[in-house]
């Protein structure tokens, strides 16, 4: 290599390639812009269906019905204040965890952010590093993951001259590489942009509300027409009328409320886990945990605390003393690249003198599970899993697996090493055992209880040896641990036939550790899984939800669903259970909601088919108008359904969000329906007034929608009621103010509507429960 590579690029060619915008500024952030965030919460389609139908008020002058437009600004603000909290939150701590890039630039090695890397710039990457940018190697071996790029699980030899593609990460190795290609240029934007595809919303919850939105927003134009010129031309109204009761059943069938919340909940979840140390890269992942059935855990770092330490040195051979084969391990360990837990735990223990000069290297490999390193005077030593270089077991190896130490065995031969076709050469002498621990994580064992407790199943995917495993996973208290497999020996269709039965995995390749999580989906689990090292990026992206710990690999971190900021496994359950609050809080509060939605199409469906019959006297028109519906859904829908979302609810999720919540809103709707139906009817028949139907109507559907505010804050507590008496006092208190009675078009109820009121609630309060606890036995 000659020196002016070695150099790097000097401060003026940085800067004249800054001018010419050879920058690789095409970076993909885990947080959105501000515009995004905007867009979000601005530019939906129920606003835009608010907007059209407000448009349509202003223009008839029903000022006053347009107060639920102002509420519509407030949520689209409150909405927006939330996610750039949130953002701020994750931005905040995105500065924590991103990762900085070795750069060399006049002679000197500095830290840059990937953006900041210009085209020539010389970069040093070595195994568990994500590449920034599309590089030549000038300099070191290395094998590197393209699996995110291409697909493909194998590993892909780079030598001098080889071309390393954005986005891929180093598995093993080292070496210095020249920026070849930035920005947009790069192999991994041109996919992004040759995909022109964002990746789904994983989140059921919003996929039924849209699943709602969807059908709601393809009727409502035509429901609108239908209503106004039933109100106009059959019904014979004013402009003004028609406009403010049809505006009012098209309002109703949004179910604006519910979307809003759901998002408004998620934005807290990803605050509050901020608080506590958690990144959250994706906020749907938020609810993905709620649903996870299946955790698979990596035992190092997750279980264990990750910080090995040699135990002990067993020579194997008379041949090759302590201290020789001490100095064997100082040459081989100072050359290494490798800079993987095991590897650091070797580099503490054997710093020497270096007595044999590196011929050639081939880093550990997790696939492998061992490494080589030819040396001068020496031969080619060997470092890895006894089993996978030697042809016997060793009885001290044996032992110590049981004691639930990691076993290396260092090795010796004189075949030259070769890196195009690594195996284990025909003449591989042992040497020695090395026994290394890995201390049990303080508070692993009623981790484990406790999510065990909690319906979660857990397994156990490591690439130690399963006998290792197993014992490290009885002291932790795992209850299968006695379940284990040894996957290096097995194929694929086996492992396949035991991926459900199967507690803890053994000798897995990164490959196979993808492959567990795909069969335990199939099998109708919502899988999360832990990892830190490269080993586990493949299991990572394949699983419904990634935790991945700070302290682990920088390309781990990269791909995570969520960043565990203080690598401590202990916080799984509360990341868990956090995203359990959200979902059953969300399904718990959605019947309150959903309510509306369904009254208001039925009725809607209701007065489209009175005018079908012809009859003038037996055309029903909306019988509510905005501001009506704007007042009580401040009292029924708005606070309380709010508060009760940060309720702790830690029980397992349960299926069928939508169809469960439109079950439970359903009688509820039919008594709105029911109580307009026998008003409108009774109240003809007696003589009433419009204002007495409108106002017996008024305090039914308010009481009606309080019946499940009551049933959502059962079993009661002393917060609980207080957060009743003030939902139903502001409601009574509103309604009873005479100019709020005016602009409600309302009056106070009579001798005549009061006993019909008391007698309707009374049977309907009735029903209710009725139907609640046969609801809850199903």
């Amino acid at each position: 290599m000659d020196k002016n590579k070695i150099m790097g690029l000097t401060q003026r060619e940085v800067k004249e390639r800054q001018a010419k915008g050879l920058v690789n500024d095409f970076t993909a952030s885990a947080s959105t812009s501000t515009w995004q965030i905007v867009k979000r919460n601005v530019f939906t389609l129920f606003n835009a269906l608010n907007f059209a139908i407000a448009l349509a008020l202003a223009f008839v002058q029903a000022w006053s019905n347009l107060v639920f437009f102002a509420v519509i600004c407030f949520n689209a603000f409150s909405g927006i204040v939330t996610e750039l909290r949130a953002k701020h939150m994750v931005d905040k701590l995105n500065l924590m965890t991103k990762e900085k890039v070795k750069t060399i630039r006049d002679g000197q090695e500095v830290a840059l952010n990937p953006e900041e890397l210009v085209l020539g710039d010389v970069i040093r990457l070595s195994a568990g590093e994500q590449i920034p940018s599309d590089a030549l190697v000038l300099e070191g071996f290395a094998e590197v993951n393209e699996a995110m790029l291409t697909g493909e699980s194998d590993l892909v030899q780079k030598e001098v001259d080889a071309l390393l593609l954005s986005g891929s990460f180093l598995a093993s190795g080292a070496v210095l590489a020249r920026v070849h290609h930035v920005g947009a240029d790069n192999y991994a934007a041109k996919l992004m942009l040759e995909a022109k595809t964002v990746k789904p919303i994983n989140s059921r919850i919003m996929k039924s509300l849209d699943k709602l939105a969807g059908f709601t927003g393809k009727i409502i134009i035509p429901f609108g027409l239908a209503l106004l010129l039933e109100a106009l031309m059959l019904k014979g109204l004013p402009l003004k009328s028609s406009v403010v009761n049809s505006s009012t059943a098209l309002l109703g069938m949004l179910p604006k409320g519910i979307a809003l919340l759901t998002i408004t909940s998620l934005l807290t979840a990803v605050i509050k886990l901020g608080l506590k140390k958690v990144l959250v890269q994706e906020m749907y992942s938020v609810e993905t945990l709620a649903r996870v059935d299946m955790l698979c855990l990596d035992k190092t770092g997750t279980i264990t605390q990750g910080k090995m330490q040699v135990e002990a040195v067993l020579p194997l051979t008379e041949t090759y003393g302590e201290e020789t084969i001490a100095s064997i391990l100082a040459s081989y360990i100072a050359h290494s690249e490798d800079k993987n837990p095991t590897a650091q735990a070797i580099r503490q223990r054997f710093v020497g003198e270096v007595a044999h000069p590196m011929i050639s290297n081939l880093p550990f490999s997790s696939d492998r599970k061992w490494g080589a390193m030819e040396l001068e005077g020496l031969g080619t030593v060997f470092l890895g899993a006894p089993e996978m270089l030697l042809d016997s077991e060793v009885p001290e190896a044996r032992e110590a697996l049981e004691r639930g130490s990691r076993v290396l065995v260092l090795a010796l031969s004189q075949e030259k090493l070769d890196h195009h076709k690594p195996q284990k050469p025909s003449d591989i002498q042992a040497l020695a055992l090395l026994e290394i621990l890995d201390p049990i994580r303080e508070g692993a064992a009623e981790t484990l209880d406790y999510l065990r407790s909690q319906e979660v199943g857990l397994k156990i995917i490591s690439g130690d040896n399963p006998v290792t495993v197993s014992s490290i996973a009885q002291k932790a208290g795992f209850a299968d641990y006695h379940s284990y497999v040894d996957c290096s020996k097995i194929t694929d269709e086996e492992l396949v036939a035991m991926a459900e039965e199967t507690a803890i995995f053994g000798r897995v390749s990164p490959h196979q550790k993808k492959l567990i999580i795909q069969t335990l989906k199939k099998a109708g689990h919502t899988t999360a899984m832990t990892g830190d090292g490269v080993n586990d990026i493949l299991a990572l992206r394949e699983a419904d939800c990634s935790i991945v710990m700070a302290e682990g690999d920088p390309a781990t971190r990269q791909i995570a669903n969520l960043v565990l900021l203080n690598s401590d496994f202990n916080d799984v359950p509360e990341i868990l259970f956090e995203g359990r609050r959200v979902v059953n809080n969300i399904a718990h509060i959605a019947p309150i909601f959903l309510i509306k939605t369904i009254y208001s199409f039925i009725l809607a469906v209701i007065c489209i088919a009175s005018a079908l019959l012809g009859r003038s006297e037996w055309i029903l028109i909306f019988p509510f108008i905005p501001i009506q519906i704007t007042m009580i859904d401040q009292f029924v829908e708005g606070f309380p359904p709010f508060v009760l979302t940060f309720e702790r609810n830690i029980k397992p999720v349960e299926p069928n969000f939508l169809r469960r919540s439109m079950l439970r809103a359903l009688p509820s709707a039919l008594m709105v329906v029911f109580s307009v139906l026998f008003v409108k009817i009774f109240g003809s028949s007696q003589g009433w007034s419009e204002l007495e139907i409108s106002t017996l109507l008024y305090y039914l559907l308010g009481s009606i929608g309080f019946l499940s505010v009551f049933r959502a804050c059962m079993p009661f507590t002393l917060w609980r009621v207080l957060l009743i008496v003030w939902s139903v006092g502001g409601f009574l208190a509103t309604a009873l103010f005479p100019r709020i009675q005016k602009l409600l078009e309302i009056s106070t109820l009579t001798g005549q509507t009061l006993p019909v009121y008391g007698v309707m609630m009374l049977v309907f309060t009735v029903i209710f429960i009725l139907t609640s606890r046969y609801q809850a036995r199903k």
